[in-house]
């Protein structure tokens, strides 16, 4: 017999059953598995870290004042850079609790071996990649307490040179002055004695200009003659004794100790300054360090007290159960009583 056309309309009815259905979605072999919660926690964490670290390293010329002297260079005042501080602080303190408070989180679950390694691992990763950030940080701000401790020992140093005294006037100086002096004043009182008769020289202009000139060149030899004496004069004074001599060296020897002093006193100073900056370095590392080590103590301790808290609870839940178990066996061994007694009164 043949089934030929029976097959073919087998056939032609399959595969307009086949049309009729839905197609089939071409990922249903190696489908897409979504993600779980740690993995958003952790590449949130990740991301914010990153942002910190590119805003530290797009700022670090601006920060620790390189090429500052140049026009074109980034510019930062003091108000930002105590900002990105406190900013950076901030963030890395956040982050440090907020990766304590995950792997404590993630240790309570129970989670496979792999998946438990694996969980702790990623933690590991992501706590030195912070270290990594906060050490660049740390780097920039000791660089720049470093930078203005000798701004300011520069600075000081200006200020102690500009207190040194001036060195002596020569005597070949002191001589040209009081020339200078004097002839200025013998000019500014010719001058005074033309502008009163300014009249009278326009009258006898001729007159004038010979009395003014033999009083000039009578002027002027008075001049060299009181200059002669008051170089005289000085000469002799300036001459030491040996006595004052010895005087002014013992003040000279005095001062310059006295100066000796103050500039190793300062030194000193300058060094404790910057053993000071590195001891509240370490200090505050070990403060980060301690606070991360009370938050976790804080948190195992909330943790201790919720397992106190149902192990109580249970507590209590047993000696209910116990209790109950009490009233039922009391109540048996009270009715068995009272059955023995009224069988041993019906026997009688």
């Amino acid at each position: 017999m043949d089934v030929t056309p029976m097959f073919k309309a087998c056939v032609m009815t399959v595969k307009l059953r086949n049309k009729n259905l839905p197609a089939p979605n071409k990922n249903r072999i190696l489908q897409k598995q979504a993600k779980d919660e740690f993995s958003k926690e952790v590449k949130d964490i990740c991301h914010q870290i990153t942002s910190l670290k590119t805003l530290l390293m797009e700022n670090r010329a601006a920060y620790m004042k390189f090429a500052c002297h140049l026009k074109n260079s980034a510019q930062m005042s003091d108000e930002q850079r105590d900002l990105i501080d406190r900013e950076c602080e901030k963030i890395v303190s956040f982050y440090t609790r907020h990766l304590t408070q995950l792997r404590y989180e993630w240790k309570k679950k129970d989670l496979k071996k792999q998946r438990q390694e694996h969980v702790e691992a990623v933690l590991e990763l992501l706590g030195s990649y912070l270290k990594t950030v906060q050490k660049i940080h740390l780097d920039q701000k000791r660089y720049r307490m470093q930078h203005e401790l000798e701004t300011y020992r520069l600075l000081k140093l200006e200020s102690d040179k500009k207190k040194i005294p001036v060195s002596p006037v020569s005597d070949e100086t002191y001589t040209r002055t009081v020339k200078q002096k004097k002839r200025n004043e013998d000019l500014d009182g010719w001058d005074h004695e033309d502008v009163e008769s300014s009249d009278e020289e326009q009258e006898n202009e001729p007159l004038l200009n010979n009395a003014g000139t033999e009083s000039r060149s009578a002027s002027k030899v008075a001049l060299d003659e009181d200059i002669q004496k008051e170089q005289l004069r000085y000469e002799e004074s300036s001459e030491l004794s040996p006595e004052d001599i010895q005087v002014y060296e013992s003040e000279n020897m005095q001062l310059y100790n006295e100066l000796q002093g103050l500039a190793e006193e300062v030194e000193q100073i300058e060094k404790n300054v910057v053993d000071i900056a590195k001891l509240q370095e370490i200090f505050t590392e070990k403060v980060v360090s301690q606070k991360h080590d009370i938050e976790r103590i804080s948190n195992t301790v909330v943790g201790a007290t919720e397992n106190v808290k149902d192990a109580n609870e249970q507590i209590k839940q047993a000696i209910q159960r116990n209790a109950g178990l009490r009233v039922w066996a009391l109540f048996f061994l009270l009715v068995m009583s009272f059955t023995l007694l009224f069988l041993d009164w019906y026997n009688d």
